[in-house]
Parts: C-alpha cells; sequence; structure tokens
C-alpha cells in the first residue's frame, strides 16, 4: 500500500512531540475556557451551503412499528455515499475554507467515518486531506481514505494520541486542524439531518440520535427543536461509554473511562465543549444502553429492514428494544441510524450474540447415560421440537457422579423465546441433570 505514507520523522523526534512535558496545541476552535453555541442560522447555512454534496436520506416508516407500539420512521444516514452522517459536517466545514486554507488544506485524527468523509470530500473539492490515525484503526477504513487520496499517517496507540500528534503538525504545517464532533462547522452540519427529519416527517412526538462526542445531536436538536420546540429529544449511548450522560450530571465535559464496545464509533472520553454548549438545554433525556441490545438492534435492522448499520447507529433503536422509552408508546418516532460501517470480521459474532439475546440461540449442558442410542435420544428430543442444532460436544473424563454417564453441551437455534422455552420444559421432564444457559 505505498500510498499510505507512515511519519517521517524519527522515532526520537516523534516520541518527544507526544511527551507530557511538551505543551499541548490549543485547538482554537474547540476552547474549554471559551465553549461556542452554535446558533440555528448557522445550520440553516450549512443547508443551503451542502445540498449539492450530501445525499438526502430516506426517512421512512419502519415494519418494527406494529413489534415495539409506537410508530418508527427510521433517518437512514448509512447510505451516505461514504457510510455515515459525517459527510455533512466535513462538507460543510471544507466548504467554509478560504482560498489559502484550501490550498493548504486540512488535518484531522480519526480511526473511522470522520476520516472517511474528510478524504471523500476533500478529492471532490480538490482540497488536500491529512489523517492522523491510531494503531488499532481498521485496515479496511485506512485503505479507504487511501483510496480517496488522503495522506494517512499512522500515530499513536489510541485516538487521544493521534489527536495531540495532529495538532501539532497541523499548526507546524499550517494545516486546519477539524475536530470530527465539536468544531462549529461539523455541528452546523451535522444539524443539517434535523432539518430534513422536520420536512420528512412534519409531525413528530420524537427523536432518538445516538451520542458520541455530541456533534450530531447537538446540531440535529438545535435544527429539530428551533422548527419544532414540543419534540422530545432523546440521546442515547452504550453502558461501556456514557461520556454525555456523565457530562449531563455534572453539568459541564468530563473524563469518562471506556471500555471496549459494540459502539465503537461513540467511544469518546470527553465529548466536545461545544457540542455540550450548544446541546445541554436542547436534550431532553440520555438513556443508557446493554451491549447485548444494541446487538439485538442490529440483528432487527438485518431481518426487518434489510439494512446493514454499525453498532454506534443502532444505539437509538436499542433503547427501544430494551424497553427503555414506555412514554412514546403510541407516538411517532425518528431514530437515527446512523452509520452503516460495521467491520465484516465481526458482523457474524455481533449475529451471534444478538440471537442470544433474543432467546433465540440456546446453550445447555445435560448428563445422558453412556449407552449406544443414549445421545441419539437426546438429538431425536430436540429435532422433533424443530429445533436447530448448531453445535455439539460431549466428554467424560470430568463427571464426578456416574462413570457410566456423559455430558452433553448443545448450542442450538430455536424460531423465538417461547420455543426455547418448550424445549427447555421438554428436556427437565427427560433429564434429571441439567445446565441451562450460559451457566456452564
Amino acid at each position: 500500500m505505498d500510498e499510505t505514507l507512515l511519519v517521517s520523522e524519527p522515532p526520537e523526534k516523534r516520541r518527544k512531540s507526544m511527551t507530557e512535558e511538551e505543551p499541548e496545541v490549543v485547538d482554537r476552535f474547540c476552547d474549554p475556557t471559551k465553549p461556542i453555541s452554535v446558533p440555528f442560522q448557522d445550520v440553516s447555512a450549512a443547508a443551503y451551503k451542502i445540498r449539492g454534496g450530501i445525499e438526502r436520506t430516506p426517512c421512512l416508516r419502519s415494519q418494527m412499528t406494529h413489534l415495539y407500539g409506537m410508530k418508527i420512521f427510521f433517518k437512514k444516514e448509512f447510505l451516505q455515499y461514504t457510510g455515515s452522517f459525517k459527510e455533512r459536517g466535513a462538507r460543510y466545514a471544507l466548504e467554509m475554507l478560504n482560498k489559502d486554507q484550501r490550498a493548504k488544506g486540512v488535518i484531522a485524527a480519526s480511526a473511522g467515518n470522520h476520516a472517511l468523509a474528510l478524504a471523500y470530500h476533500g478529492q471532490e473539492l480538490n482540497i488536500p486531506i491529512t489523517v492522523i490515525m491510531p494503531k488499532i484503526a481498521p485496515l479496511m477504513k485506512i485503505q479507504a481514505c487511501t483510496k480517496f487520496g488522503a495522506t494517512i499517517h499512522i500515530v499513536g496507540a489510541n485516538l487521544a494520541e493521534s489527536k495531540k500528534y495532529a495538532t501539532k503538525m497541523g499548526e507546524e504545517q499550517g494545516l486546519l486542524y477539524i475536530n470530527g464532533y465539536d468544531h462549529p462547522h461539523i455541528i452546523a452540519g451535522q444539524g443539517t439531518m434535523g432539518l430534513e427529519i422536520v420536512e420528512q416527517v412534519p409531525d413528530l412526538d420524537a427523536c432518538i440520535i445516538p451520542v458520541g462526542g455530541g456533534g450530531l445531536i447537538s446540531g440535529a436538536a438545535l435544527a429539530i427543536k428551533s422548527l419544532r420546540p414540543n419534540v422530545t429529544i432523546i440521546g442515547v449511548e452504550s453502558e461501556k461509554c456514557p461520556s454525555f450522560s456523565e457530562a449531563m450530571k455534572a453539568g459541564k465535559p468530563v473524563y469518562t473511562e471506556l471500555h471496549s464496545t459494540l459502539a465503537d464509533g461513540l467511544a469518546v472520553p470527553t465529548v466536545g465543549v461545544n457540542a455540550f454548549e450548544t446541546a445541554k438545554h436542547l436534550i431532553d433525556r440520555m438513556i443508557v444502553v446493554k451491549e447485548e441490545n444494541i446487538a439485538l438492534a442490529i440483528l432487527r435492522l438485518l431481518e426487518m429492514e434489510k439494512a446493514v448499520v454499525e453498532g454506534a447507529g443502532a444505539t437509538g433503536l436499542a433503547a427501544i428494544v430494551e424497553g427503555l422509552v414506555p412514554e412514546l408508546a403510541g407516538k411517532k418516532v425518528v431514530v437515527a441510524l446512523c452509520g452503516g460501517n460495521i467491520d465484516t470480521t465481526a458482523l457474524g459474532r455481533v449475529i451471534e450474540r444478538g440471537l442470544a439475546a433474543d432467546g433465540r440461540l440456546q446453550r445447555f449442558v445435560v448428563t445422558v447415560s453412556d449407552r449406544p442410542g443414549s445421545i441419539a435420544e437426546l438429538t431425536k428430543l430436540i429435532a422433533n421440537l424443530g429445533v436447530s442444532l448448531k453445535d455439539i460436544f460431549h466428554e467424560r473424563a470430568w463427571i464426578k457422579s456416574d462413570i457410566f454417564a456423559v455430558q452433553v453441551k448443545v448450542v442450538c437455534e430455536t424460531r423465538d423465546q417461547e420455543h426455547s422455552q418448550e424445549l427447555h420444559e421438554a428436556l427437565k421432564s427427560r433429564y434429571t441433570h441439567l445446565v441451562w444457559g450460559p451457566r456452564y
């Protein structure tokens, strides 16, 4: 991959540039001491400016309307060219550059969607793009950014180190640093999604939006509340990275410890100062969802909407799946599906997790006689109930009770939770020693 340029500075200089002793370059557009509340007029200006550069994504009623007892509409931002809403802010930020800065170019730190959006629109507008990506960035996204003509530097063990390097490099080379969730132009650009939602579903009662650094919810909430003040705005985060919820409790952005999550696109330890300043009075409620329900939301979208959505993009639906918004029963609700760039290597595992959370993938251990035909009887019982056998394994060495017994571990797939319960009851009535579920 010759086009992907690694940093040319010697390792000694690179380490020095990221040491704590050296003062960190402050992003003048995202100054914690001078937070900016983005005005609605900026969102309107952004809508005009980017109207020919991004997709006007559909906002369609879902088949899940009857499943969850509310009128659900999905705003399908994963249908943007690079697969996420990030294109809105990236396009507007680039369109707003003056002539000199367009010639010099911009720089950003990103491991995913922001990098893709900048790279694509930079190529479209003939603006040089430099992206600093951490070592954990997926190879698929590195290659995609390269395909769009961006200069890629792999620096830092995590995004925080990449950002520190990017701001310093930007200052040295005259490249404008564009924060992917907190630059005022980014927030205004993301707000154009809210304008489209109000136009497409003018009588909506609520809008559910996934929250990471806060750029999308701040811009979209600003647009929606300005035009429809009575609409309820609900932000949703994973239990593994509830940084905006913690900021709302503290009254300001605070550092929040992160853990590995399916919603990796939302994993921002400290939310944007401008995003928080803009959104803090516009968000009616913040919700934290379980990881298993994010997986289940991805599965629901695959099966019922025929939509491939990443964990971050499905987090809004996870709040409905988990039953955390009962007050929206019978209401007209728009859910933002904000990204579709799920890692293909992880998709299979996510589907299995979703099946398990839905009660359709079950596992159990049963002790049967170690005589000819005993395991055949077990598999016949499973087959007669219409259950699909996914995996079976038996062992003798670790059974301490009966020397003439064998322990059988089974993973199987059922139609639904009721079908699983039917299997459970049948096994209990036939076998004395049964361990049901994940306990083994």
